[in-house]
Formats: structure tokens, C-alpha cells, sequence
């Protein structure tokens, strides 16, 4: 029986640690240029000084343009996704693809004890996916080849 033991890998290793918020009673308009401003495709929506939620590119486009309203009207809190889905930064990065695909999101905000330490996105995991393969080729070879 071959035992193969891998190494974790963690969603902290993986995530952008630079995390762009703004208030949820902010105009869409003004939400566009902060994320234009911020480079990311996404904000974190805080209330109260707390994360509500989040708005992406994509909200921008199929909540608001799409639909035909006003950019400088709506509020960005009404087109904010809630509640947030997360995850903790020791999490495998295995668990944070299975939720992406299992919420169709892009976008993971990752979260312990109330506190954001990050995003994990799939442009983040995809940069890396050649060195998580890389990884664990050489953590399988490693344990494979150790005498019992």
C-alpha cells in the first residue's frame, strides 16, 4: 500500500492581501472610479465600518447598465452581493475552487473571526496553479520514494 502524504496549501499563501472597499451608500458612478482607481474588479461593500457585501465589474454591467439606470443613482448597496461567501485563510486552496465553482464567483474574500485578511480570486489561483502542480508532483515523489 503506497501512503502519500502532501503538504497543505493554504488560501493565505495564494491571496491579494490589498482588499478595496466603500460604503454602501455610495452611487454606483463613484464605486466605478474607486474601482478603476484600485485596479481590482471588485469592492468590498462595508456598513458600518464591516463588510456587507461585495460589487464587481460584472454587477456594474448586469444590474445596472444593462437594465438602463443611471450609474449616478443607484446605490451601490442595491446591487451588492450578500451575504459574503468566505473563506479562512488556512483553508486549502482545493476548498476555495470547490466554492467558487459551487457559487459561480470569481471572487472569495477570505475571513477568520470576523476579520478580512484578503481575496483569493481565480485570476490569483490560475497565476499559480503551475506552482501548486509543481508542488505537489515534488511532495508526491517526496513520500513516494521514502522507505516505510
Amino acid at each position: 500500500m503506497l501512503l502519500v502524504i502532501t503538504m497543505p496549501y493554504p488560501v493565505k499563501l495564494y491571496m491579494t492581501k490589498e482588499v478595496p472597499t466603500i460604503e454602501e451608500n455610495v452611487s454606483v458612478a463613484e464605486a466605478a472610479k474607486v474601482m478603476s482607481r484600485s485596479g481590482r474588479g471588485f469592492l468590498i461593500v462595508l456598513k458600518e465600518g464591516r463588510s456587507a457585501g461585495m460589487v464587481t465589474e460584472h454587477d456594474f454591467v448586469s444590474k445596472v447598465i444593462a437594465r438602463e439606470l443611471s450609474p449616478a443613482t443607484v446605490l451601490v448597496a442595491e446591487i451588492m452581493s450578500s451575504p459574503l461567501i468566505t473563506i479562512d485563510p488556512d483553508e486549502e486552496l482545493t476548498r476555495a475552487s470547490e466554492l467558487m465553482q459551487k457559487h459561480n464567483i470569481r471572487r472569495l474574500p477570505v475571513v477568520k473571526d470576523g476579520i478580512m485578511y484578503g481575496v483569493i480570486t481565480t485570476r490569483e489561483i490560475a497565476k499559480h496553479v503551475g506552482e501548486y502542480v509543481d508542488r505537489s508532483i515534488r511532495d508526491i515523489m517526496k513520500w513516494s520514494f521514502r522507505p516505510f
